[in-house]
């Protein structure tokens, strides 16, 4: 059975070793920074702590901005490594390491750490049992379904590796381990607590992202788009009540919305300019306690997703002006036109084109040719670390999926299995565990 417990290990050590790889194409690009003992010496180092460390993560989930034991273990971590300067409480929950060696270039490595809402039924003995009050107030059963548990353990990792290896770079590193990036507002947050006035500004910015839909030891990163825009949108639609025997003395915020839900794909199928990608759909739908009372009120979320800021815009504008036209035509006063909010939101993530092909070459000398996968965008799928690129930053960005499945389970899906969900994911006990990777249920922004 593909899943044993030295897979894992092996898996483990190499998302370090990519980690340390990708500032070897950052800082150095250079042949001689890959020592001959690097993967030894992480394997090492995972065999001696930082599998313990997984697994204390990965049992102890917290929710977005509510990170306060895994902030606090990570600081503790990183203020172990020699040369390490550590600041807490940055942008709320978010952890700042800062390693200096000397005259280079400033890079940036971050990686997320909140969980999500998501009751863990993996059957692994170190399934997560967490329980958490979350900053909308609601208690939910907490998991790293999204692997940011791998991402903080590889952070700590390369860390130590980087500060055993400082004859081989030069530079500053900032280590940033970001909270809320389930709700798009981490990194926002960080960046409006300082992060680039009181730190080192970033000549570059690096993160990656363990994914279910790549073989472990194959890594991919875009020249251009990696990750579209997304956006968190709220509908209140004001009703009039009245009996459900007498509609016609009220105004049915059900009926309304109903009609609002029906015709978002008006937008995209006659708005939205045919070969920009966009996405509109209605996640949450919530009216009335009775069967036969019309309420006087309806809440719909939605998601909104695009690759480009134009049609970002577009589509958010369209939105309320369909919500309020349907409205409209349905008698419902102007003081009483729904409510369209955006709750939360990230743009688009480019990679810098320059870095990447850098990088990417990097990747195919230290790995081998066949492990860079072409990247494809095969959905629209989001990520705030766009807010530490954005363009008035002028910070060259590089962001990398590294595969989380045993090729096993693939070869295992081609000689019959069946698939897991309706991904390209095949199904077996390793692969749904979120030891390996990231849940594509598009939970995570």
């Amino acid at each position: 059975m593909v899943g044993s417990r030295s897979l894992r290990e092996l898996e483990k050590g190499m998302f370090m070793r990519f980690k340390s790889l990708i500032l070897a194409g950052a800082l150095a690009a250079s042949p001689a920074f890959a020592a001959p003992n690097l993967p030894a010496a992480v394997k090492a180092d995972y065999d001696k702590q930082l599998g313990a460390l997984f697994d204390w993560f990965h049992r102890n989930p917290e929710l977005s901005f509510k990170e306060t034991k895994t902030a606090a273990r990570m600081a503790k971590e990183l203020r172990a490594i020699p040369g390490m300067t550590v600041t807490e409480g940055v942008g709320g929950t978010g952890v700042v390491g800062v390693m200096k060696n000397g005259a280079g270039p400033v890079v940036l490595v971050r990686a997320d750490m909140d969980g999500l809402p998501v009751e863990e039924k993996s059957g692994l003995p170190n399934a997560s049992k967490v329980r958490q009050v979350g900053v909308d107030g609601v208690e939910a059963p907490v998991m790293h379904a999204c692997g940011h548990d791998v991402h903080i353990t590889s952070m700590v990792g390369t860390a130590r590796r980087l500060a055993a290896m400082k004859d081989q770079w030069k530079g500053t590193l900032l280590f940033i381990v970001q909270p809320a990036e389930e709700r798009v507002g981490g990194a926002k947050a960080m960046l409006q607590d300082g992060l680039y006035t009181r730190f080192p500004k970033p000549d570059y910015a690096l993160a990656f992202h363990v994914a279910s839909d790549l073989a472990t030891g194959k890594v991919s990163a875009s020249e251009g788009i990696q990750y579209s825009s997304a956006d968190s949108v709220d509908i209140i639609v004001h009703g009039v009540g009245a009996h459900g025997a007498a509609p016609d003395t009220g105004k049915d915020p059900v009926y309304i919305g109903s009609q609002i839900v029906v015709a978002m794909q008006g937008i995209i199928g006659r708005d939205r300019e045919p070969l920009r990608p966009g996405v509109i759909t209605v996640g949450a739908f919530h009216a009335g306690l009775k069967h036969n009372i019309i309420s006087d009120r309806a809440h719909l979320q939605l998601t909104v997703r695009a690759n480009d800021e134009e049609t970002r815009a577009k589509l958010l504008a369209s939105i309320k002006r369909v919500a309020e036209g349907i409205a409209r035509a349905n008698g419902v006063p102007e003081d009483k036109l729904p409510e369209v909010k955006v709750s939360e939101g990230t743009p688009t993530t480019i990679n810098d084109a320059g870095l990447a092909r850098r990088i990417n070459a990097a990747f195919a000398r230290e790995l081998g040719a066949g492990a860079v996968q072409p990247y494809v965008q095969s959905g629209m799928g989001a990520e705030d670390f766009a807010y530490f690129v954005e363009q008035k930053h002028k910070v060259k960005g590089y962001y990398f999926a590294v595969g989380g499945t045993p090729q096993a389970a693939f070869d295992a899906e081609k000689a019959g299995g069946r698939r897991c969900r309706r991904t390209t994911r095949p199904c077996s006990r390793s692969i749904r565990s979120p030891r390996l990777f990231k849940i594509r249920s598009f939970m995570r922004p």
